[in-house]
């Protein structure tokens, strides 16, 4: 199936995530956090063809890893796939907000002049201020925001602009996830695990374990796991065409 958001240099046995991904021959995209990661993340799976690595500058190390704003500009080309890039208003980073902005406007600038970007797109507590960015910046690539947490009006607005939504199986174990995932467009959704730092039950997600979700939307839909199946396919298809 598919893993739009998966932290494939990050787990802490390479084996167990090639394998996982090698076997399922889900379409994984191994998203970076920061851009001096991009390199040796892909040629970590350069051998998948199933696999794809994304650039990104992820908002929590925004005020840290700002200096590599110039790498990030030297690589944007080499990749349809940016991301995890976004900004985050939780205790402990929202302080860092200005030079989240920066990074963010910076990013979503540089992908316009490009015509196919991708982004996967991290907005916890911060999603007003995420859209309103996407908003700015129109021609930055087609959006997916990842472990979407928002109101209902929040969501009616991204869907505006265009955005996709990744969900994975951690979602499901939280009521509020449920009720957004619910408000989502059937033809938006895409399926992620944020392995491996989501957990169910203590337990690391590979890209295997997306089925759970797609389990679940059988039963929230009413419909067969293989109609599951093509709908969510047919949304990846509509992404990558797009």
């Amino acid at each position: 199936m598919m893993d739009m958001h998966c932290h494939v240099d990050l787990y802490p046995d390479y084996d167990e995530i090639l394998k996982d991904i090698s076997n399922t021959g889900s379409y994984v995209l191994s998203v970076t956090t920061v851009p001096s990661a991009f390199e040796g993340t892909r040629n970590l799976t350069r051998g998948i063809k199933n696999c794809r690595t994304a650039l990104g500058l992820h908002p929590q190390l925004a005020h840290q890893r700002k200096s590599e704003l110039a790498l990030f500009d030297k690589l944007i080309s080499e990749t349809r796939y940016i991301g995890e890039i976004g900004l985050d208003g939780s205790r402990g980073f929202v302080e860092n907000l200005d030079d989240q902005l920066l990074v963010f406007k910076h990013i979503l600038n540089m992908c316009e002049s490009f015509e196919d970007k991708i982004l996967t797109i991290h907005s916890l507590n911060a999603v007003d201020m995420v859209l309103e960015c996407l908003n700015e910046y129109p021609k930055s690539g087609i959006p997916v925001l990842h472990w979407f947490l928002a109101t209902k009006k929040q969501v009616l607005k991204a869907v505006e602009l265009g955005c996709y939504f990744s969900i994975g199986p951690a979602m499901l174990t939280s009521a509020r996830a449920r009720k957004v995932i619910s408000w989502l467009p059937e033809s938006r959704i895409l399926l992620e695990t944020d392995g491996p730092f989501a957990k169910v039950d203590g337990s690391i997600l590979y890209p295997s374990n997306v089925t759970s979700v797609m389990e679940y939307l059988s039963n929230e839909w009413g419909k067969s796991l293989e109609d599951i199946q093509a709908i969510l396919s047919s949304n990846l298809r509509d992404l990558v065409s797009g």
